[in-house]
């Protein structure tokens, strides 16, 4: 009895094409560059250089006129046009809060600080807005028109 084997006239040398793709390397790569990603994005967030006085938002539609809280170059603090000193600020603020406790939300306050201010100085100012109960805290840069914009947000 003879053996059968392939249709070719050599026996067992060649074998015949496969019709399947290996998938393994393809699934390394792609776990390595997932690796790779998520390694890299936090840090490629926290070391861009931002000019946050300058921006292309549209302003807020408001409903009611909201109380400006201005911190100068020099560090003082204004609310609406007056300057008041930081021993003044938490009680001017409780009198902000309290005209507005009968209302359903917190009154809108508008930030605008310098940009040439430490970042740690906007920050005792924004805690005190916080202390305060004031959390509808928007703050407001020039845009690059030359406009007034206005960033929503809250502490």
């Amino acid at each position: 009895m003879a053996m059968s084997g392939p249709p070719s006239g050599r026996r067992g040398r060649h074998r015949a094409p496969m019709a399947d793709i290996n998938v393994t390397p393809l699934v390394d790569v792609m776990l390595v560059l997932l690796i790779i990603f998520m390694v890299t994005a936090p840090l490629l967030v926290t070391g861009v250089p931002v000019n946050l006085p300058e921006t292309r938002a549209k302003g807020l539609d408001q409903d009611q006129k909201p109380t400006v809280v201005s911190i100068d170059r020099d560090g003082g603090v204004f609310i609406d046009d007056a300057q008041i000193s930081d021993a003044e600020l938490p009680g001017r603020l409780a009198e902000i809060m309290s005209a507005n406790a009968g209302k359903a939300e917190p009154p809108q306050i508008f930030l605008r600080a310098d940009k040439g201010l430490d970042y740690g100085r906007v920050m005792l100012v924004m805690g005190e807005l916080n202390r305060a109960g004031l959390n509808k805290v928007a703050l407001v840069s020039t845009g690059s028109e030359g406009g007034s914009a206005v960033s929503s947000g809250s502490e």
